[in-house]
């Protein structure tokens, strides 16, 4: 044995208690930790786990209203349930595996964890309170990072209505540092509101009620993002469903799917079971095998299934894996299948104008795509040849749509230039990452016909190369990042690259696939240390830290950093920023409109009030720092 190998003996196996192990793999529970910037940071996934609970007690029948309020970052959940039973409350808070949903009679179709969920919450908490309200008398612990402060040893007397109330604050040990995001909080809120009709949500006050289920959804979340419907909205339910849909005029596909109350985010086996059956419904009853693209071409749609003993593809449960509605039961597919084959065809028959409509966009997609037929012939000769002689994707040997090993690993930069592209490509893991590089300043695409993918040779060869022409099912990399330069010309490219995928292709950003890497700006280094800086706030503390003189070196360009640094920032330290659907009160229409529109008055007035030139940032800083940064910006 070589003297250097760590010893492998006995006294290396450990066996962790699930305080431990969930605090030391949080991301096996709750996924991603993140900031609070994102929908899918774990903070919202302890949220969520507590209002499952809360939500399961009225869908059984007990309690009507669930208060939440967010105080700081401490986060208030009361039910008015049946409450924990006293005498199980430690175990129901503290003990994993502990909880009454293994009994499917009790909690058929529950949301939660499974004996988890509530003990993820406690565990990564650094404060937890946890109080039980029944029949007339209380109990009560608090906990810090799952240990217990302070219990109630006896119940007490109490005059409060049934229920559980939940406080707690995410350990910033866990989190680092974190900020709860009022509308995305919101947004949960909506949703739970959208899938429980009768039951009334509060967030610090603010009311969250829906009489129509998953019609108020989509009439809300449509006149938001300012896009008209062909046809009023088909809304059907039953035992264990609810569908609502209609088509827009815009393009791709756009799904709000969930399993038993959870956001499918990701879709899963309910979700392509509907798929399916909108296309097989819309060939029978017009008695023609139209394309699946044309059928759900422009399709706004939402879809809530409630099945027995879920299994999802992740702890976070973004993906339904499941194909029956319960053990040994009628299969999903089946059962999407004939309900919407049913109800959707008895609907056309008795709504004959919105069939009619219906009818009408079905074949004006189908026109516009064999309009573009020999516009595609042309542009796929021209590829082929251009991919014989051309240099723009270097590709990598796994891809997400196979079944490498490595498919989930794998990513494309697209980079401006030659330059940032070699750079990449030779510090670039080739088992997994690709590379395809622009050249100069692509077109804007905003307000332009489909045609423009294969009229123009970049962004055709860039679509090949993703090969998403047929939608996201043959997506060749997991991870599509805008690698660009952080200067002016550089965010006008990724403006530019945005627009088109937002335009063409809003799918690959839905489903999280389209990312922005970060790169350092500056580099601040002694004879000992290096540090990279991503912000203006690490570079003072690098020369703070490195000082008296430290060497600073400002990257205005991709280009400009050696190939064995970049491999410092694409490796498993990789920095990204993933790309994100507008929030509720923006929608993507009026976002391209106002930043690519033809509107230059109103836009040269936004950049004049809001333009921060560079000598404004130099005064912000300490004297002492100043004459830093005036070096730095003259090199």
């Amino acid at each position: 044995m070589p003297a250097n190998e760590p010893k492998y003996t006995e006294d290396q196996i450990r066996t962790l208690e699930p305080r431990e192990h969930i605090r030391l793999r949080p991301g096996m529970y709750i996924g991603k930790l993140g900031d609070g910037t994102s929908s899918d940071d774990g903070i919202y996934v302890l949220l969520k786990e507590t209002i499952d609970n809360c939500i399961d007690e009225f869908v059984m029948g007990h309690g009507k209203v669930i208060e939440i309020e967010l105080e700081d970052k401490c986060m208030r959940v009361r039910d008015y349930g049946r409450g924990i039973p006293l005498g199980k409350l430690m175990d129901c808070a503290s003990i994993i595996n502990t909880g009454a949903k293994y009994d499917s009679e009790a909690f058929k179709k529950s949301v939660g964890l499974n004996g988890v969920g509530i003990k993820a919450v406690n565990f990564l908490s650094g404060f937890f309170e946890i109080q039980s309200f029944r029949e007339g008398e209380t109990r009560a612990m608090e906990f810090a990072k799952g240990l217990v402060v302070e219990e109630m040893k006896r119940s007490r007397k109490t005059r409060e209505k049934n229920g559980t109330l939940v406080v707690f604050q995410p350990d910033e040990e866990i989190f680092d540092t974190f900020n709860w995001d009022m509308a995305t909080i919101e947004t949960m809120m909506r949703n739970y509101s959208y899938l429980n009709t009768g039951l009334t949500l509060t967030l610090n006050g603010k009311k969250f009620k829906s009489q129509n289920g998953l019609l108020d959804l989509l009439t809300e979340n449509l006149e938001e993002s300012k896009a008209e419907t062909i046809y009023p909205t088909v809304h059907l339910s039953g035992p264990d469903i609810e569908i609502a849909f209609s088509h827009t005029e815009q393009n791709g596909e756009e799904y709000y799917s969930f399993v038993n109350g959870q956001h499918t985010t990701m879709g899963g086996t309910h979700l392509a079971s509907f798929r399916e059956a909108i296309v097989s419904t819309v060939r029978t009853h017009f008695k023609k095998q139209y394309d699946a693209v044309d059928i759900r071409s422009g399709i706004v749609a939402a879809i809530a299934v409630k099945i027995e003993d879920p299994v999802f593809e992740s702890q976070t449960k973004t993906k339904l894996g499941s194909t029956h509605m319960a053990p040994d039961g009628e299969s999903i597919r089946s059962f999407i299948g004939n309900f919407v084959g049913q109800h959707l065809d008895n609907l056309m028959h008795r709504r004959k104008e919105t069939a009619e409509q219906m009818l009408d966009k079905i074949q004006r997609s189908e026109h516009e795509r064999k309009e573009l037929k020999g516009i595609k012939k042309m542009a796929r000769e021209r590829s082929k040849t251009a991919r014989v002689h051309n240099k723009k994707l270097r590709d990598c040997k796994a891809h997400f749509n196979s079944s490498h090993k490595r498919a989930n690993d794998t990513m494309i930069f697209i980079t401006e230039g030659d330059s940032a592209s070699g750079s990449i490509t030779k510090s670039r893991n080739v088992e997994t990452q690709a590379v395809f590089s622009l050249r100069g300043k692509p077109l804007n695409t905003f307000g332009m016909s489909r045609s423009v993918v294969y009229q123009n040779e970049e962004f055709h060869l860039l679509q090949s190369a993703l090969d998403i022409e047929n939608g996201l099912e043959s997506l060749r990399y997991k991870k599509v990042i805008l690698a660009t330069d952080a200067d002016v010309d550089g965010m006008h490219i990724r403006l530019l690259t945005l627009t088109f995928f937002l335009q063409f292709f809003p799918d690959l950003i839905r489903e999280g696939h389209l990312y922005i890497l970060e790169t350092p700006l500056f580099r601040v280094r002694n004879k000992k240390e290096t540090r990279y800086c991503y912000t203006d706030e690490e570079r003072v503390n690098a020369i703070e830290a490195l000082k008296p003189n430290p060497e600073i070196t400002r990257f205005k360009g991709l280009g400009e950093i050696s190939p064995d640094e970049f491999a410092l920032f694409i490796d498993e330290d990789i920095r990204l920023d993933q790309v994100e659907m507008p929030t509720r009160n923006r929608s993507v229409e009026e976002l391209l409109t106002f930043y690519m529109g033809k509107n230059t008055p109103q836009r040269q007035e936004f950049i004049i009030k809001n333009l921060k030139v560079e000598s404004d940032v130099i005064e912000e800083e300490p004297p002492e720092e100043r004459a830093e940064l005036e070096v730095v910006s003259a090199a």
